[in-house]
């Protein structure tokens, strides 16, 4: 049996400010002494880093139909061993999932899957008595989620509070006033990440202060202790004595989309991993035998990607000695010759894949996919099998034919497209991999690298 405080943080639907309100119940209990593990429904990988920011700790996603109930109950207990209380954020509105007419991957499953009280954050501009009404649809739609409150955003003053307070009772929480210090700005794939620039210190000060002054901490906490013990219990985890690689990983404002969980699996199976930026840094780390390269905003910041000629230089030249790259989206396109953004501007990016990135105005794709390899891989042998997730506004136009050894197939639609570009020892994809629906992945990953394996991701470069 596992026990942690805990509280689901769900929503009317996206944009009613639950990251805001996660971030800021975070920084409220740590400034009690608490200490606060965060997750994210869905496979978001944005909102995570306003969680890991507040919170001090590494955020993980919760995501059902990617990762398999199982993997979602461990990944959560795993994660709050040395935690004093777990704050989940919901994806879109409380049902809303993977499918129209089931909660499968929704808020609501989540909260089922750990028994986890749930929170509501409604927009309540322009509203007053009927803020309850649409609360109540959401508590009582399904009798097996537990909802046990409403916590109000965009509220006009505190005179705009208490006639809330007043129409809801005892059911509202508090709120959070419409103030620009409580917006998070955004772009074309969501919130801008909170990296230090954006979510500075004077920030987390002003966050801290309205959480205290707006929110009623005492009853969330009350709350969340009243969340029942869970049936599972901690996994030990036993890092190996012996590193078997050294990967370096990419991590800066052009590329930072990566599930914890990935990462933690590559650690487990006896790998070091090491940060380096291809923005700021001149060369990739010492000893290294392999780089992962994982999605963001490339394309943001193209033209300086492009005047980092000695980065470039450092990974081609890792590349032709050997050296094994797996890269998601964002890495993708930096690995082709170039990209080309909405304004027509194209910059020389990698040249280690014949083909261009050209962003575009509209969604390329959105949404779960089901990966089935065609031919082994440093990921697995042919028929490994696994989920992701894409999220892009970008297209490749190739030069040249680039083998494909996957074979991707949406979740919604069903319709089978030929995908992940190899290449050498390259493996390229736009979908974003989750390896708790195959965790034999990290270990093949690793292995591949410490003894690489013959096949078609390990085949000499085609010129």
């Amino acid at each position: 049996m596992h026990s942690i405080p805990r509280l689901v943080i769900a929503g009317g639907g996206s944009g009613v400010g639950k990251t805001t309100l996660v971030a800021l119940l975070a920084l409220a209990f740590r400034a009690r002494g608490l200490r606060v593990q965060c997750f994210k429904c869905g496979p978001d990988y944005l909102d995570p880093t306003w969680h890991k920011r507040a919170s001090g700790r590494e955020p993980q996603n919760l995501d059902s139909w990617m990762m398999g109930r199982e993997a979602v109950l461990q990944t959560f207990v795993d994660a709050t061993v040395e935690a004093d209380i777990a704050l989940i954020e919901g994806v879109m509105g409380l049902f809303d999932g993977a499918e129209p007419t089931r909660d499968v991957g929704s808020t609501a499953e989540i909260s089922r899957i750990l028994k986890a009280p749930v929170v509501c954050a409604l927009d309540a501009k322009g509203v007053a008595r009927t803020i309850l009404p649409l609360y109540l649809g959401l508590k009582n739609f399904d009798p097996e989620v537990k909802t046990v409150g409403l916590l109000a955003n965009r509220v006009g003053s505190k005179g705009h509070l208490e006639l809330l307070k007043k129409a809801c009772g005892d059911e509202l929480l508090g709120g959070l006033p419409k103030d620009p210090a409580l917006a998070i700005p955004e772009r074309h794939l969501g919130l801008h990440a909170a990296l230090s620039d954006v979510f500075d210190e004077a920030r987390i000060q002003t966050w801290t202060s309205l959480a205290q002054e707006w929110l009623d901490l005492d009853k969330l906490w009350e709350l969340a202790t009243a969340a029942p013990a869970l049936e599972a219990a901690p996994t030990s985890v036993n890092l190996p004595e012996k590193t078997r690689c050294r990967i370096a990983v990419a991590y800066d404002e052009a590329f930072h989309f990566y599930y914890s969980h990935n990462l933690q699996l590559l650690q487990k199976a006896g790998a070091e991993l090491v940060y380096f930026s291809p923005l700021k840094d001149r060369e990739l780390p010492h000893d290294i035998q392999a780089v992962i390269i994982g999605g963001g905003y490339p394309e943001l910041h193209a033209a300086a990607l492009s005047e980092q000629s000695s980065m470039r230089d450092s990974l081609r030249n890792f590349v032709e000695e050997g050296g094994t790259l797996f890269a998601e989206c964002g890495g993708l396109m930096y690995l082709c010759r170039s990209i080309q953004t909405l304004e027509g501007h194209e910059y020389p990016m990698l040249g280690l894949l014949p083909a261009r990135a050209i962003m575009q105005p509209k969604l390329q794709a959105l949404g779960y996919t089901e990966v089935e390899q065609d031919a082994a891989t440093i990921l697995g042998p042919a028929g490994l099998r696994f989920r992701a997730h894409q999220f892009r506004y970008s297209l490749l136009e190739e030069d040249e034919k680039i083998p494909t050894v996957w074979r991707l197939r949406g979740k919604r639609q069903g319709a089978v497209i030929q995908e992940g570009y190899a290449r050498g020892r390259i493996l390229a994809s736009y979908a974003h991999g989750h390896w708790a629906s195959n965790p034999s992945i990290a270990e093949h990953l690793v292995a591949s690298i410490a003894a690489p394996i013959s096949g078609a991701a390990s085949r000499p470069a085609e010129h």
